[in-house]
């Protein structure tokens, strides 16, 4: 058969529309299955093969489910809002939306023409009003039950992009967008409460089917400990600083304390403190210190001693010096931290730096080299003396601090509540009032979506002011509450908010009432299988189970988490083997592909190239190995007799049916497509093939290069759609060998193979490896010592 992409392709992606071949029905009959990828952000430079490799692997799955008939929803959408589009629109003077509108159409045109199986009926936009109401109503909801709050904090702010950032956005330092180094600068923050959902979320985590490593990462994201919260009394005054440890066995070896330098108890006893001025001018170089530079712990060790503050140890009652440092921050714990010098290796510099005293309290080490970090007998600790075993000496230890009142157990947690706003144009206006008599004053929610003012001048303001607040007629506005005089909340929501509930409205995108209907959401949720990258496994992950959960609470969803399963997929490296990037002009643009091998090969190529969930370079000649493979999977219907094939063939297309089957479902579609290619090869030796065995390899080839399929299930004469052909079953008992090849040993050293029936007697065996015309030679001449023979393994004859 003739194999002509460029009109095959085509033909094939209108015949699935006029089809509408990949629509999923709401509530019916048929079971359910819902495969969700991770919606682009459409930027103006399109998608790159990265984005193909992304979608292709539960479009793989997607293509199967639909053939063992399943009721498959498979959308996709477009997470549109974010920095990149702004700036892109100030640079030229295009509006955002006009940008937006652009690239969703540039993406579109790209998943099309590779032909994923995607229900195009679903697709969403989280910039367009009827969907970013519901972003509000979800906001708003937050704001009702106390999860949304505003405080003043030094935050992450980026100067290039005059935008405020979460720790989760500005990892080493550096700015999630442009890259560029933060500084930190005191500003009013909107946040989310997310820390009142650590537990449920750490505890949701036992009802899914994460990637181990998945699982791990959000875990340690959250960073729950057990420890306890102890009270330092102060000498001169009536005051107590709280401080939080893992460790409160080590109590008695603490000899002195660091609090953060923005703490407010040097605020409060400033006049008390002799040397103030060292202490503010120490504060003002840690402003310009990024929250990365003030925690590294590889770093000099700085502090000033607070001369005027002295605090109490609580079990010792020694008196401690208290330092201030820049690696104590107040957003971290309670911003003051106990110092146990003698056993953790950044209060051993300190107290070295500034001629501390190190007390041991567990022996192990010599302190007077190095701090001891390991396990050990409690010495110098009172009542713990003695104590070998680190669990009983924390409980004896707490049972101490609640019986003198000086401390109890608690938990703390390393993730921090969500810095959720941005100063910026281009993202979801908040829907809050401030007014003068009633305070912060929720949008009534008939007045959603709180809609973002048409401008034609996008910069942010100096000083990370949004460019909302410059617009009179959106700020100016009556208070909701009492009809007075207010003002519009100017800041916009972060990008991770509309991607934090997309997956529920493609369970109903055009509802105008609810942000998806109850009897829909019950039928299609939770999704069954998602998949991405793992750079969005703690982000965007944790938010979107941290709204799904809240949602749940209040009775809009009907699971408590939104993913049954998740996976992730590597990378796919320029052919220089690094990062594709514009910069680097390694990337490969998915078009230029189809333009010369088609949609299949690309399709093909990006699940061939390596184990799935790993990095793998571009190569251009593997790719034409898979256009090679295809093209001989064409010729295979020429091949087509009424009695073509023999046993051995029946044999290998069960196996293989079987092989790709299983691979499907382990994501290992390289092994996958390697067996097919595999057994080509022995059509190809046999010579003919017959119908049968054709529609099974073209039904299981078909996830994989679906147009190619329905062309040849069309030139067989198949029924409807290979795309809703039911997918084949296998024979167990055709995929077990019943001959198998034996090695023919002579002293030990194989002289031949020769092929026997399975588990065939040993008599037989020898006699058969013996009569091989290239074994008697061996035997001349010879006197047999040994026959051994292993079944379906190996025959040796010993010979003298």
């Amino acid at each position: 058969m003739k194999y002509d992409f460029r009109e095959i392709e085509p033909k094939w992606q209108a015949k699935w529309d006029e089809a509408k071949a990949f629509h999923a029905v709401d509530n019916s009959e048929k079971p359910k299955y819902y495969t969700l990828v991770e919606f682009p952000y459409p930027s103006g430079a399109g998608m790159h093969v990265g984005h193909i490799k992304a979608y292709s692997g539960l479009e793989v799955v997607s293509r199967k489910r639909r053939m063992q008939g399943y009721n498959v929803m498979f959308p996709i959408g477009f997470d549109a809002y974010g920095l990149p589009t702004e700036n892109y629109a100030i640079k030229t003077g295009i509006h955002p939306r006009e940008v937006t509108d652009r690239n969703i159409e540039k993406f579109t045109s790209q998943l099309r023409r590779v032909g994923f199986s995607f229900d195009w009926d679903r697709v969403v936009d989280t910039t367009e009003e009827g969907y970013y109401r519901w972003t509000q109503w979800i906001f708003l909801k937050m704001f009702e039950k106390g999860l949304v709050f505003r405080d003043n904090a030094l935050v992450n702010y980026c100067p290039s992009c005059k935008v405020v950032l979460s720790n989760e956005d500005s990892q080493g330092g550096k700015c999630d967008i442009c890259k560029s180094d933060i500084v930190q600068k005191s500003k009013t923050v909107w946040y989310l409460r997310i820390t009142e959902y650590a537990d449920k979320l750490l505890q949701g985590l036992d009802e899914v089917d994460y990637l181990p490593n998945v699982t791990q990462q959000q875990v340690n994201w959250i960073g729950k400990s057990t420890g306890a919260f102890v009270n330092f009394s102060l000498k001169e005054v009536d005051e107590k600083l709280r401080i939080y440890t893992t460790r409160c066995d080590t109590l008695f070896g603490v000899t002195f304390m660091v609090i953060a330098p923005e703490h407010p108890v040097i605020e409060k006893y400033r006049d008390r403190i002799s040397n103030i001025e060292a202490l503010d001018a120490y504060k003002e170089e840690c402003a310009k210190k990024t929250e990365f530079e003030r925690t590294q712990l590889v770093k000099e060790k700085t502090g000033v001693r607070i001369e005027g503050l002295t605090a109490i140890n609580p079990v010792s009652g020694k008196e401690i010096p208290i330092y201030i440092s820049d690696y104590v921050m107040m957003g971290y714990g309670t911003g003051a931290i106990m110092a146990v010098p003698a056993h953790d290796e950044r209060d051993y510099a300190f107290a070295k730096k500034f001629g501390i005293d190190i007390v041991e309290v567990i022996k192990g080490g010599d302190i007077a080299v190095a701090a001891y970090t390991g396990d050990g007998e409690m010495v110098n600790s009172d009542f713990l003396n003695g104590f070998t075993n680190k669990k009983d000496s924390i409980a004896r230890m707490l049972e101490h601090l609640a019986e003198q009142g000086i401390g109890e157990m608690g938990v703390q947690y390393k993730m921090k509540d969500w810095a959720f706003n941005r100063q910026r144009y281009w993202g979801e206006p908040i829907p809050i009032v401030h007014c003068a008599h009633c305070g912060m004053v929720p949008v009534p929610y008939a007045e959603l979506p709180l809609k973002l003012p048409k401008v034609n001048n996008f910069e942010p303001g100096e000083g990370g002011e949004s460019p909302l607040a410059k617009i009179e007629s959106f700020v100016n506005c009556k208070c909701p509450k009492c009809g007075g005089d207010a003002k519009r909340e100017t800041d916009t929501m972060p990008q991770w908010a509309g991607s934090s509930w997309y997956f529920l409205r493609y369970i109903d995108p055009k509802n105008e009432d609810a942000l998806a209907d109850p009897e829909k959401l019950k039928y299609w949720m939770p999704v069954d299988w998602y998949n991405g990258g793992m750079e969005h496994v703690t982000r965007h992950m944790i938010y979107s189970r941290f709204w799904h959960k809240f949602l749940y609470d209040l009775g809009v969803v009907p699971c408590s988490e939104p993913y049954a399963k998740r996976t992730a997929q590597g990378l796919i490296l320029g052919p220089d083997g690094e990062k594709m990037s514009k910069s680097k002009g390694n990337v490969v643009d998915p078009n230029d592909v189809v333009d010369v091998y088609g949609a299949d090969v690309l399709r093909t190529y990006v699940l061939f190239m390596g184990d799935y969930a790993s990095a793998a370079p571009w190569n251009e000649s593997s790719m034409k190995g898979c256009k090679r493979f295809l093209e001989r999977v064409a010729d295979l219907v020429d091949l087509v007799k009424p009695n073509g094939g023999n046993a051995k063939l029946e044999s290998a297309f069960h196996k293989t049916v079987k092989k790709v089957s299983l691979d499907i479902e382990e994501l290992k579609f390289n092994t996958a497509i390697a067996s097919m290619m595999a057994l080509l090869n022995e059509v190809y030796e046999v010579g003919s093939l017959n119908r049968e065995e054709l529609s099974m390899l073209i039904r299981v080839l078909s996830p994989f290069a679906p147009h190619l399929a329905e062309e040849m299930w069309e030139t067989i004469g198949g029924e409807g759609l290979c795309s809703l052909a039911e997918w084949p079953a296998w024979d167990e008992s055709k995929t077990v060998d019943s001959t198998v090849e034996v090695a023919v040993q002579i002293n030990g050293k194989v002289r031949a193979t020769v092929e026997l029936p399975l588990n065939c007697p040993k008599e037989d065996a020898i006699a058969a490896a013996k009569a091989d015309t290239r074994v008697a030679p061996y035997l001349e001449g010879k006197t047999v010592v040994k026959e051994i023979s292993v079944p379906n393994k190996i025959v040796n004859i010993v010979v003298k």
